[in-house]
């Protein structure tokens, strides 16, 4: 018989537990998702702020949470009119997660040209195009199911 049950560890922890009469698989511990959800929240806000301190325009908020099997949780996409300002705003975006979320990016790729640059931060994976790139890839299209959220330009 297979049943789902609570499992108390540790103080805070909850855990449910998959019993299989065999064996035990632990399949869920609320508490940290409900905590990495909110770690996610927050930096998306850090990553707003920081494309929104360089001028970037047309940001776009892709939540992939309800999608099966997604590489990420979250697409931030947005654009600058020059390489030399997406690059500024991969800066800045780098500056304002590690001081308001204490985020690094696990990689960052495309400064060479500057056209696409994809920076990682895991859950959460920023796209900052040129308008002419952006337009050609059309991420936005790619997630049809994806929660679209768009954030006002600040002029």
């Amino acid at each position: 018989m297979h049943y789902l049950k609570k499992v108390k560890k540790r103080s805070l922890s909850l855990f449910y537990v998959l019993d299989t009469g065999n064996q035990r698989i632990f399949a869920l511990n609320f508490n940290q998702i409900q905590y990495r959800m909110n770690e996610a929240e927050k930096l998306i806000q850090q990553i707003t702020e920081g494309i929104q301190d360089k001028k970037g325009k047309k940001i776009v908020i892709a939540d992939l949470t309800k999608i099966d099997d997604t590489i990420c949780s979250y697409f931030v996409i947005c654009q600058g009119n020059s390489p030399s300002q997406v690059t500024a705003i991969v800066e800045s975006v780098k500056d304002f997660a590690r001081k308001g979320a204490h985020v690094k990016p696990y990689s960052i790729d495309g400064l060479r040209n500057a056209e696409w640059v994809a920076m990682d931060y895991s859950d959460v994976l920023v796209h900052v195009f040129l308008p002419e790139a952006r337009d050609f890839y059309n991420l936005e299209t790619l997630w049809a199911d994806a929660k679209l959220t768009s954030i006002p330009d600040l002029d």
